[in-house]
């Protein structure tokens, strides 16, 4: 065992940004798919909620503590968001340019990539995090008046999630890629999610639609 040693040089490594938004409907089997990019994302703030130990006392001695289940949250900030994304926050097309709100919210299914940098390249790749079973709570808008120094109109959404089932594991809702650690070997795995996750153009036989696989799915990929 060699000796412990801190800050080498391209070992600094942290994480930045946020980009490439995807929205995915869920159909009738409950398939994450027709995913849609997401122009105008600014950020997602990642707040899971629960996790909170819960003390039990006998004999006058801590005798247990339980913790309680971790639910994946979150707060999508945008200056727009696509077409797709309206009924997921209660809204209804009447037609072309024709739109009510306070209706049923849809579930849906949202991707978004974050870069991996360190101190010697800079970008060295990214993570891929996908966010099943999410919905999406009203948001405040707040329009004021232009001035000399306008701001654009910002959207925020908090999100809650129901996770999915993972083989072996307890469910999850919140799924990331790191490419930094995919083996080599495994390029052409990750750039065959990469087709489903983001699409892939082609023949009526060769274009792939974008999905989102479910946990499962995603590992059987990759053995």
């Amino acid at each position: 065992m060699s000796k412990i040693i801190w800050d080498e040089i391209g070992k600094r490594i942290g994480e930045n940004g946020v980009k490439n938004g995807i929205i995915y409907t869920i159909d009738e089997t409950g398939k994450y798919t027709n995913g849609v990019a997401w122009d105008g994302l600014i950020g997602v703030n990642e707040a899971p909620t629960g996790a909170e130990p819960s003390a039990y006392y006998a004999d006058d001695i801590k005798y247990i503590e339980l913790m309680s289940a971790e639910e994946f949250a979150a707060t999508i900030e945008a200056f727009m968001y696509p077409d797709e994304f309206k009924p997921c926050i209660g809204e209804v097309t009447l037609k072309a340019g024709l739109t009510i709100s306070q209706q049923n919210r849809k579930m849906f299914g949202f991707a978004y990539k974050t870069m991996v940098v360190n101190d010697s390249e800079g970008e060295i790749g990214y993570k891929i995090h996908l966010v099943y079973g999410a919905k999406a709570s009203t948001s405040d808008v707040s329009h004021s008046t232009i001035n000399e120094s306008p701001d654009l109109l910002t959207f925020s959404w908090d999100i809650t999630t129901t996770p999915v089932p993972v083989t072996g594991h307890k469910p999850t809702a919140h799924f990331v890629i790191d490419t930094t650690k995919i083996a080599v070997e495994d390029a052409a795995k990750l750039a065959l999610l990469e087709d489903q996750l983001f699409g892939k153009d082609g023949t009526v036989e060769t274009a792939i639609i974008p999905n989102m696989p479910l946990p499962d799915a995603i590992a059987a990929m990759f053995v």
